[in-house]
């Protein structure tokens, strides 16, 4: 089986590569190749910059009657890629560039042109010494100059790195790195320093005030008198109020202020609702006549010290009245009236 992609052809034993027909061509002929530009340029018809490297179809011909050292000088025509007017530039063999020859002109050679004015410099140097003797001595002297400058400068580079070379870096990098650390130490303590003067001083503040918030206690605990020793919580219940009359007979005073629980409740020494479930202990009156009875007659407090003398007898029995009532139902209208002026 055959090979599929065969680069050698097969040649009978009875070739003969004379009897192969010669074509005529053309030895200026052109050929269409595939190339970039060698170097920026800038076309002159349209100014538009053409930067190394671009790709472009170019067509290529050998140059006729022209060498260098026997070899072939080749020109390319390109196309300016906004006006498409025609670039042509040719190899340079002898300093191994590439040549502008027409349609653009060649950018950022700066090198090239120095190296050409140094090579023009070195020409005219030559010419003279070749017809001027004293020229020559000139130069040498000066080259003589010149180059004596020159071992000086290098002497004095040379003594230079040799100083540099007696340095200790590491030593001073070392002594650097102590003075740090001795710089770093320093701002540790005056910082540490710092903060206890700051923490002393609140310390102080506090005490002060301490002090100031125990005396002001003690001045207002000797001002007011202790209430709690001499009181009793159940004191409030037995407590004596004013009465309305007083408030009354005050042409319009202000009234006392009431507390919650004895508007609820009220106190046992008022006329209230607890007032009314205390049953007090009344003692028995002698009436010896009903006009004095119903002039005098009034409501006995529990509080009284020392109620009406009586004697015993009179006590145990009924007192009876003009009009035949007894003392009892008396007494019953008077609570019944004591209680409706409670009310």
């Amino acid at each position: 089986m055959s090979e599929r992609k065969v680069l050698n052809k097969y040649y009978p034993p009875d070739f003969d590569p004379s009897k192969i027909p010669k074509l005529k061509l053309p030895k200026d002929r052109q050929y269409v190749v595939r190339l970039m530009a060698p170097f920026n340029m800038r076309c002159k018809t349209c100014g538009e910059y053409i930067y190394k490297g671009k790709k472009f179809n170019a067509r290529k011909e050998t140059v006729q009657n022209e060498t260098y050292m026997g070899l072939p000088i080749f020109r390319f025509y390109i196309k300016c890629t906004r006006c498409l007017a025609e670039i042509t530039f040719k190899t340079d063999p002898e300093n191994t560039d590439y040549a502008m020859e027409h349609g653009a002109t060649r950018n950022f050679q700066a090198e090239k042109l120095i190296e050409e004015e140094e090579k023009r410099i070195q020409q005219e140097r030559e010419e003279e010494e070749l017809n001027n003797p004293m020229k020559v001595l000139e130069n040498r002297t000066k080259d003589s100059k010149l180059e004596m400058e020159v071992l000086e400068n290098l002497q004095e580079l040379k003594e230079l790195n040799q100083r540099q070379a007696l340095v200790d870096f590491e030593g001073m990098i070392d002594q650097y790195r102590e003075m740090e650390k001795r710089e770093r130490e320093r701002e540790k303590e005056e910082d540490e320093r710092e903060m206890k003067e700051m923490l002393e001083r609140a310390l102080v503040k506090r005490l002060r005030e301490s002090d100031s918030d125990s005396e002001t206690e003690e001045e207002s605990s000797s001002k007011q008198p202790d209430k709690s020793s001499s009181d009793k919580p159940t004191d409030i219940l037995t407590a004596d109020k004013p009465t309305e009359a007083e408030g009354a007979s005050a042409g319009g005073a202000k009234k006392a202020k009431v507390e919650s629980w004895e508007r609820s409740v009220g106190t046992l020494g008022g006329k209230g609702a607890l007032g009314s479930l205390v049953v007090r202990k009344k003692p028995a009156v002698t009436v010896s006549k009903p006009s004095s009875v119903t002039e005098t007659a009034a409501p006995i407090s529990q509080t009284d010290s020392k109620p009406a003398t009586t004697d015993s007898t009179d006590a145990s029995k009924p007192v009876t009245t003009q009009n035949g009532s007894s003392s009892l139902s008396l007494l019953g209208a008077y609570s019944d009236s004591d209680s409706n002026d409670s009310e």
